[in-house]
């Protein structure tokens, strides 16, 4: 079964960090990328940019509204996610708890509902 790791965190830290720390928190995340490469279970990933590139679109009133920006305004952004394949919701909360976010941010975890 496939489950998205969805990861949550305060974008503003980043830039708060040193080069150091950037650097180790991005190895970090790298570990986990092979970590699941190698076990087989990564279907896949990526890095999304800053929510204040991100724009809305709704309906209002019968019309399509493109708005800048995210929808919500809140603490954490959905910063990035990885795809997994595996056998139950166990296992994808087992893989959720190692990745880097879930000490400093959080990971949702989300089947995929097949269509």
């Amino acid at each position: 079964m496939q489950y998205l790791l969805m990861i949550y965190g305060d974008e503003s830290m980043w830039e708060k960090m040193t080069p150091a720390e950037q650097q180790q928190g991005m190895a970090a995340y790298m570990a986990y990328t092979e970590a699941l490469k190698a076990s087989g279970v990564l279907a896949g990933s990526n890095r999304l940019r800053p929510a204040a590139t991100a724009t809305t679109v709704r309906p209002v009133n019968g019309k399509t509204q493109v708005l800048d920006g995210p929808f919500a305004d809140t603490k954490e952004q959905l910063g990035g996610y990885y795809l997994i394949e595996v056998p139950d919701l166990d296992a994808a909360l087992s893989w959720a708890a190692k990745c880097p976010a879930a000490s400093h941010g959080s990971v949702e975890v989300r089947a995929i509902w097949g269509m």
